[in-house]
C-alpha cells in the first residue's frame, strides 16, 4: 500500500526557487498549519503551531535544523520534530517531503470534512 492509499495527499506548498537555504515559509492547506524550510538545501516539513503557546513557529527562528518558537523560546529539530527543549512538552509532527517538477511538495494526512 502506498502513501496516498493509506489516507495521505501530496500538496505542491512552494517553487523550489522559491525557497533559498536558511528560509522558512508558512503554509495552511485544509486547516492544517505547515512550515515548509529550506536547511542548507535539505527540504523539510512540520507543523507550524507550536504544542505550547500557539505560536506560528515560521515566526520564530531557524538556526540549521533548530527551529525556536517566538514566544517562549521551546526549540524543535525540524529533521523529525522533535523536542530538543520546553517549555513545550510533546513534538512537533513532521512531513514527507519530494521535489516534483520543479515545485516542494510535502505529503499531509487528508482532513475528513
Amino acid at each position: 500500500m502506498n502513501e496516498e492509499d493509506a489516507g495521505h495527499q501530496w500538496h505542491d506548498l512552494a517553487a523550489v526557487d522559491d525557497l533559498p537555504a536558511g528560509q522558512m515559509t508558512a503554509h495552511e492547506i485544509n486547516g492544517l498549519h505547515v512550515a515548509l524550510y529550506n536547511a542548507g538545501g535539505r527540504l523539510l516539513a512540520t507543523d507550524n503551531i507550536c504544542p505550547h503557546g500557539e505560536a506560528l513557529l515560521t515566526d520564530g527562528y531557524l538556526d540549521d535544523t533548530v527551529i525556536e518558537c517566538p514566544l517562549h523560546g521551546a526549540q524543535f529539530d525540524i529533521c523529525n520534530g522533535v523536542l530538543l527543549c520546553g517549555p513545550a512538552e510533546t513534538d512537533l509532527r513532521s512531513y514527507s517531503t519530494r521535489v516534483a517538477d520543479g515545485h516542494i511538495q510535502v505529503l499531509l494526512p487528508i482532513q475528513s470534512t
